[in-house]
């Protein structure tokens, strides 16, 4: 690729930057396959690749360990890139399994844990139902404000009607008629004396 870059007329910047190649690589390889001067693989420097064992297939490996051994840079400095890679997609694979599988415990817990909570609420509805009919009638008290059972609050609302206080059938009986109906039936206080 290199060498075509160059046949082309790009610059060696832009073959730098397209092959990953470095100056003293370029220039080798220009040498070698352009002009025609030989280089042996003991004119050629060193450059360490570090041998990743990898799951790959044998021929592969082969590939990759004939690369490794190449004389010229730029193939060596490929296998490099490409066993690089190799390892870093093989572990990306290892890690997002690994993800999925902690993902699918999370999921099977969260759905124990739903059940678990669906039969505690049915235990405490049951014991509440046998709690509550097990105990006396308990007049039900409304949830909001007066603290006064429906029983109350029907003859509240009946007294209301009869001393010309408009209030409505169901639902919330203002405090003004509470407070009235509370004044018209206190216990009248005696005076000492």
């Amino acid at each position: 690729m290199a060498i075509s870059m160059h046949n082309n007329g790009d610059t060696e910047q832009a073959i730098r930057e397209a092959t990953g190649l470095s100056e003293t690589e370029l220039s080798d390889l220009i040498a070698s396959h352009v002009l025609g001067l030989p280089r042996t693989a003991a004119d050629a420097p060193g450059i360490d690749v570090p041998v990743v064992p990898l799951a790959v297939s044998n021929e592969i490996q082969e590939l990759l360990d004939w690369a490794a051994a190449h004389p010229a840079a730029s193939v060596r400095s490929r296998a490099a890139r490409i066993t690089a890679d190799l390892s870093e997609l093989t572990d990306r694979r290892d890690s997002e399994a690994k993800q999925r599988e902690a993902e699918a415990k999370v999921a099977k817990a969260r759905a124990e844990l739903e059940k678990a909570q669906e039969e505690l609420r049915n235990v405490k509805a049951g014991t509440r139902t046998t709690t509550a009919a097990a105990t006396a009638p308990t007049p039900i008290r409304t949830g909001l404000g007066s603290g006064r059972t429906r029983e109350e609050l029907a003859a509240i609302r009946t007294w209301a009607r009869a001393n010309g206080h408009q209030v409505a059938d169901a639902g919330m009986v203002r405090k003004a008629v509470l407070e009235a109906y509370d004044a018209a039936h206190q216990a009248p206080v005696r005076k000492a004396g």
